[in-house]
Order: C-alpha cells, then structure tokens, then sequence
C-alpha cells in the first residue's frame, strides 16, 4: 500500500499541479467565457431568467489504444471544446497516455492538457478487469491490490500531461468498493462515472469518503442513437431539464458522456479484442472496423450542435470533476459541533442506521458514530463537553457481523464497562479510521449497527440529565442505509468483455458494508 509520506506527497503535488499548471492556467483563461451565457429570448422558460443555476459535466472516455484515428477524434473533440470555452473531463486509460506518447501525439496530448485530466484504470479491458480481480479479494486485500494493478497507470498520466488526475471512474462495469480507500490515498476526491451498483435517489452523493457523480438521473437522456441521428430529440430533452432544473435553487446537475472512438469506429475496441473474457497478447491486438467518413461527420456533427445549444442557455455552466467538488463541498468537514447539536444528532438516531440531513450539511451514519462515540469519551475525560470536530469519514466494517448475537430482550451494560468499549473503539477509529467488524463488551460481541443505537441513548441522557445512566440497553439495530446499494445479479454487471454470466456477491456485500458513508451531497446555492 502505498505509504503515509508518498499520499500526503501526492495530495500536495495533486494541489500544486492544480495552481502552477501553466497549460491548465491556460484552459482556466479560455473558460473566461463560459460563466453564464446569455440565450434567445424564445429559448428562456416563460421569458424570464432562471432562478438557479444549471450546472453541466461532460466527461469523456479516452481509453481506445487499438485505433489510431481515436487519436485524432478526441483531439478534434478536445479543440472544439476549447474554442467554446469550456473544460470538459478527459478521464484517459494509462495505456492510452503511453500510447499517445510512443505514437508521438504531443498534438493530442497538449489538446486534451487543455482541459481537466481523470483516470480511467490502467488497462481497461485487459483481463483480470477490477471487479474481476477484486471478486475474491476482501477489503484490505482489495485496496493493496487496486494499488498495485493501478497505480502504474496514475503515474503515467501524472508524468505524461504534468498533473494527477482529479478524479475515477471504472472501465465498463467493473465496479469494486475496495477501489475507494486507495483512491482517496491517491488523492483522488471524486468518483465519476455510472452504474447500478450504488446510488441515492439518482443524485450525487457521498460515498466511502469520495464525492460520487455516480448513477446521476440527469444526463441519461442525452445519449445519442446508433445513427447519430437525433440531435433535435436531444436538444428538446435537455431544454425540459434545463427548465425544471433552473426554476428552484440551488438548481441541479446534470452528468453526461462520450467516447470519443464512438466517433470513429463502428465497435467498440475492446468488444474486438477482449469479448467474453478473451485475452490476447498485444502481438494478436487488432483495431475496430472504422466508420465512413460521412458517418464520423454525422456524429462530429450532433456533438458540435448540442454543446452550443445546451451553453446558450441563461445560467448553465459547463464544469469539471474538481470544479464539482468545490459545488459540492462537504459542510460536515472539519466542523466542531456542540452540545445542543450533537443532542439533536443523536435524537435522530433509530434502529434503522442511516444518514442525516441538517440544513447545509449531511452526516453519514458513520459519521454520526465517529461524533457520538468522541462526544461520550469526551464526557468521561472532562465531564464536560464544548463541541465535537469530525474530522473525515471513518470506512464501513470490513466484514459482516451476525446480527442475532444479542440476546432476546437485549444487553443490559454497566456504565463503568460502556465507557470502556467507547475508549476502545476510540482507538480503532483512530487507528483504522473504519467502523469495526463487532464491539466487545467484555466478552460479549455486538453489531456496529446496535452499538450506534446504545451510544445514541447513552449521549442523550449525558446531555439531558448531566450524568450517566447506571446502565445502557443494547438493542437490535439495522444498517437501512444499505438500501442504496444495489443487489447482486447478472445483469448489474452487464459489459461484454466480461466472462459470460460473471457477478459478484462478495463485492455487493462488501459495497452494502460501505454504505456506512453514504449521504447526499448538497450542492452550494
């Protein structure tokens, strides 16, 4: 795993590359344009101007290393973007950088530096894929692995265009929580892609400490059909989402995507070399069939119309990943909560664990353990607490407990031995920055999840009576957080170069454990 001194250094490279690139002090200067765009009066919802703002990221998926004119198709999308004045995401492959670089594509790669770099693993389609390779793995395994595997490829676009990328999505489907923990050591802040594997209510979200722009809503509808050919469809949808979303504060965002080797090929790259878990040596590696010309310019074409259109409205603003990050800062960080807050937190505390709302910020369940569990080994130090910091997201377990280990009617605990497994899981936290797997008391084991609902009681009577209670009813409780996570199936996984009928339980349980640090993230009005 990478080292403590290698992430702090990476995260502080990460920051200096974003204020001392001169080629993205360059894009920044570009962008000058395209703040808030003015519109044809016909085009603004009843005439008048938008309430909010409408708030668009447009990531691309550089990843075809087999077909040279993809070269020459995400520079030509590159370019266009730069001449309207907007940055997009250019999440690339690490193969595909190296490529580049071994074809001698500084055009390219100068191109695509104009704009906001992500990463999009290391291989792509080679096989084992991420899910492949995680599938058997458990959490810690999993993210020393990711680590290794992945790590090569953040590298080389990090030395290729000069900073790390801001942000990851998965090739295809293939999806792993164990991903997370690694990246946020990488210095990684945001999670950008789709899938079905976890999501809340089709909106950005916090999840296993990154922000994910992740199974966002808005956006689907965009696509472009097999011909290319329904531009002015598109345009419609968008301005019926552009019309809901600009008439309420804070407004919305909305999350979308290309390839650019869909311009150029008729298959897609991987379905031509790496179809059903076949893995071919670089010597048999073949390029895709090519489209026609007068297909290339019917799909140049619908990109060219739309992305005009959509920055023409009044308050639509193209963004990037790490512009989304700052929309969406988390308000919970770094902030000391006091005495009548921490109640309140705690009064919202139920036998079904989830995340909490409070105005401006949102707390995931973990997060509410971490602030109650300090709040109550505070009180034991000082008999008396100001406030409380939270300082990050601790993980979710790294395994599942049994949930019927309490006994019928629950565990009555004597305070003095509370106070000792608070201390102890204090420690844990603090240490692993994790939920534990059980809590201890004595010699008696205990779900997370009931854990969380003692502790809430035990806060409450702290704060309310000034003393503790003699003893703490431990009770059954549930993680309904984990409703957000998806269920194993085959279709969940649904990406042709995967072997056929591949699904993995074992992730699925482990991502529900990560639901833990799932909360909606709020965007800044």
């Amino acid at each position: 795993m990478t080292s403590k001194m290698t992430r702090r250094k990476a995260v502080s490279l990460f920051a200096q590359s974003l204020l001392a690139s001169p080629i993205l002090a360059a894009a920044s200067k570009a962008q000058g344009s395209n703040a808030v765009n003015a519109a044809p009066d016909d085009r603004k919802p009843g005439g008048a101007q938008p309430l909010a703002s409408v708030y668009v990221v447009l990531w691309l998926d550089t990843e075809d290393y087999m077909l040279p004119a993809s070269d020459d198709a995400a520079k030509r999308i590159a370019d266009f973007l730069t001449r309207q004045g907007i940055r997009a995401t250019f999440k690339i492959v690490g193969e595909k950088a190296r490529v580049l670089e071994r074809r001698h594509r500084k055009d390219v790669i100068n191109a695509l530096s104009l704009h906001e770099i992500g990463y999009h693993s290391n291989t792509h389609s080679q096989h084992p894929t991420p899910a492949e390779y995680e599938s058997e793995l458990d959490w810690e395994q999993g993210a020393e692995e990711f680590d290794r595997r992945e790590r090569p490829g953040f590298d080389d676009l990090g030395r290729i265009f000069g900073r790390w990328p801001t942000c990851y999505g998965q090739p295809g489907s293939s999806w792993a929580p164990q991903a997370y923990r690694t990246l946020k050591e990488w210095g990684i802040h945001v999670y950008l892609d789709d899938g079905g594997q976890v999501q809340l209510e089709g909106k950005p979200f916090f999840y296993g400490g990154l922000l994910n722009i992740f199974h966002v809503d808005a956006g689907k509808q965009l696509q472009e059909n097999r011909e290319w050919s329904n531009l002015e469809e598109t345009k419609a949808k968008f301005k019926a989402l552009y019309e809901q979303m600009s008439a309420q504060e804070p407004g919305g965002l909305v999350s979308f995507m290309y390839h650019p080797t869909q311009f150029v090929s008729k298959m897609f790259w991987d379905v031509a070399n790496f179809l059903e878990g076949a893995n071919p040596g670089p010597a048999e590696w073949k390029p895709e069939a090519e489209k026609s010309a007068a297909e290339r310019e019917q799909a140049f074409a619908y990109f060219e119309g739309l992305i005009p259109y959509m920055k023409s409205f009044p308050g639509v603003r193209f963004i990037t990943a790490s512009e989304a990050y700052t929309l969406y800062q988390d308000a919970a960080q770094g902030r000391a909560f006091d005495t009548e807050e921490i109640a309140g937190i705690a009064n919202k505390v139920s036998a079904d664990i989830t995340f909490q709302i409070e105005g401006h910020y949102a707390l995931s369940a973990s997060e509410v353990f971490a602030l109650l569990n300090g709040f109550v080994c505070e009180f034991a130090r000082q008999q008396t607490v100001k406030a409380v910091r939270l300082e990050g997201t601790p993980y979710g377990p790294s395994q599942a407990a049994n949930s019927e280990m309490l006994p019928q009617g629950g565990l009555a605990v004597a305070w003095e031995q509370f106070l000792r497994t608070a201390a102890d899981v204090h420690g844990i936290l603090a240490r692993r920055q994790q939920i534990p797997n059980v809590v201890w008391f004595g010699s008696k084991a205990v779900t997370p999840e009931s854990y969380l609902l003692a502790l809430a009681d035990a806060t409450r009577s702290l704060i309310s009576k000034g003393q503790p209670p003699a003893l703490v009813t431990v009770l059954p409780a549930q993680l309904a957080a984990g409703q957000w996570v998806a269920k194993d199936s085959i279709s969940l996984w649904h990406w042709r170069p995967f072997p056929k009928d591949f699904h993995s339980a074992h992730l699925m349980e482990l991502a529900r454990l990560q639901a833990w640090t799932i909360k909606p993230a709020i965007l800044s009005s």
